[in-house]
């Protein structure tokens, strides 16, 4: 999910898209992170240094029916096989990853644990891509899949998980592996699927690593200001200079927006490729830009969403803090945020219709079933303060897609509610991992529920920075957590293999010979 464009307003969503006064109760929520909407170069053999073949599937379009002979439908689902030259052959483990809201080679390039932790298990590395995102489209294209609410009405999680399983259960009858232990792997919307998957298909998995997945982000399961206190709070913590300098910008901007010749000042200010013809539109930017860089706190450098450096949001905090006196709040602001959209240097101006991360089709999942109410505290948050109205909301979905959402669908199909109890009972294998900088934590399960079913929390931790390729950068808390994931997932298959698992025992060999 990402945080919503200005041309997607009145659309959607959830109830957060922060800009000032009264509009904010029209807008979207923030986003998952999600791939830059261009090609990248050499996804078709592999990306990130992490070699896989690019396969199709022939994938049922809506696996809750049973139309006549001749009216079924299908699409051709993208999936990428890691080379299998590590694999331990018919019965090794398959590392499978769910695919999030976006193109299946991007997320395949930036979950390098999956990769990097294959052959110490000698599992085969599988990615499959989301329906409606990437190549994996219904009806041979885009165009035509996005075409109205008809053509969207299989968008859903439940079919997407149902996707998974049929492609894992054909896949592993296709290989001779039908003994093979899958273990499940899923960061941000993908860390729910995998989560929701592990609890809906247990027999087809032996465990799930589910990396900041906010599965507790609905109804009323977690207050409604969290995730915009938590962003709140990450720049508050590098300064309560900068965070003042924020949470004093609204009013300027909108003030400034709403004089004479205001919109030109704004649009030079922020060195903006056209002239703004409304002030909501730069409220909109800054806030995706504050959003995105909490979830990205990263203490290495990344291209994960932008080019940026180590702690980005020390970086913005110093640029707005160090002006010289008489700089103005806007101008100040604009120093701040020109770390996240300029990091390089490289752009010359500002195009706000330009989308680089891509909305996709979640504008529609977020007006269906993944309805996340959200609100903006007056007193922690260095927003303006608003309110959720459901009913504004459900109306905007029906003008923009002709549907009502569901509010109380997901935790009906996947629970969250008592959840303790719930998974303490009838879950197990399940691994959450949350950085507390990620807003969206406040969303996820940061307490072991049973000895099972574990949580891991970083207290320095960013958006499924666990999942992220190793780098000499990384700090030494986060190679020791990633180590005591792959340590419990390592008991997960001794428990399927047992005593007698010769494939499990020679791959370990193998891990301790290399190390």
């Amino acid at each position: 999910m990402h945080p919503p464009r200005r041309r997607l307003l009145l659309l959607l969503l959830l109830s957060l898209g922060l800009l000032p006064a009264v509009t904010w109760a029209l807008l979207a929520p923030p986003r998952f992170p999600g791939p830059d909407a261009r090609p990248r170069a050499g996804a078709g053999n592999g990306v990130g240094g992490y070699e896989f073949e690019t396969r199709y599937f022939r994938q049922r379009l809506d696996h809750f029916s049973f139309p006549g002979v001749g009216d079924e439908e299908f699409f051709q689902q993208r999936y990428l096989v890691g080379r299998a030259g590590g694999w331990a052959g018919p019965g090794g483990p398959i590392f499978f990853y769910c695919g999030n809201e976006g193109d299946i080679a991007w997320f395949a390039a930036n979950s390098g644990l999956v990769w990097e932790a294959a052959p110490r298990f000698a599992a085969l590395v599988v990615f499959a891509e989301h329906r409606y995102y990437g190549e994996s489209m219904p009806f041979g294209s885009k165009d035509k899949a996005y075409n109205n609410s008809r053509s969207l009405a299989h968008l859903t999680a439940e079919q997407a998980l149902a996707d998974y399983a049929v492609l894992l259960t054909d896949l592993k009858r296709n290989l001779s592996a039908e003994a093979s232990p899958v273990v499940l792997f899923g960061g941000s919307y993908g860390g729910m699927l995998a989560a929701w998957m592990r609890l809906k298909y247990p027999h087809i998995s032996v465990g799930a690593l589910a990396s900041s997945a906010p599965i507790l982000q609905f109804e009323d399961i977690v207050p409604c200001a969290i995730f915009y206190d938590l962003v709140s709070n990450d720049f508050k913590r590098e300064s309560l200079g900068c965070f003042q300098t924020i949470k004093d910008s609204w009013k300027e901007l909108d003030e400034q927006g709403n004089a004479q010749d205001g919109l030109l000042k704004l649009s030079k200010t922020f060195h903006l490729c056209q002239t703004l013809k409304s002030s909501e539109a730069l409220s909109d930017w800054l806030s995706s830009a504050y959003s995105y860089l909490a979830m990205v706190d990263y203490p290495m450098s990344s291209d994960f969403l932008m080019p940026l450096p180590a702690s980005p949001i020390k970086e913005v905090c110093r640029n707005i803090d160090k002006q010289p006196e008489g700089t103005s709040t806007l101008e100040r602001i604009y120093a701040g945020v020109n770390v996240y959209y300029n990091y390089t240097g490289t752009v010359d101006c500002f195009d706000l219709d330009d989308d680089p991360h891509g909305m996709g089709g979640w504008d529609w999942q977020a007006c269906t079933e993944m309805v996340m109410p959200m609100t903006s505290s007056e007193d922690l948050s260095m927003f303006p303060r608003y309110e959720f109205d459901y009913g504004l909301y459900a109306d905007n979905c029906v003008k923009s897609f002709g549907v009502r959402p569901r509010p109380r669908w997901i935790t009906t199909e996947f629970g969250g509610h008592n959840i303790s109890s719930v998974l303490d009972k009838f879950g197990s294998n399940i691994i959450f991992f949350n950085g507390l900088l990620d807003p969206w934590s406040g969303g996820g399960v940061l307490k072991n529920i049973s000895s099972s079913v574990i949580a891991i929390v970083a207290p320095l931790g960013a958006h499924h920075i666990d999942l992220r390729p190793a780098t000499k950068e990384d700090p030494d808390w986060l190679v020791s957590l990633r180590e005591s994931e792959l340590e419990i997932i390592s008991v997960w298959l001794s428990d399927h293999y047992g005593a007698g698992g010769v494939l499990f025992q020679n791959a370990a060999a193998n891990d301790q010979a290399a190390s």
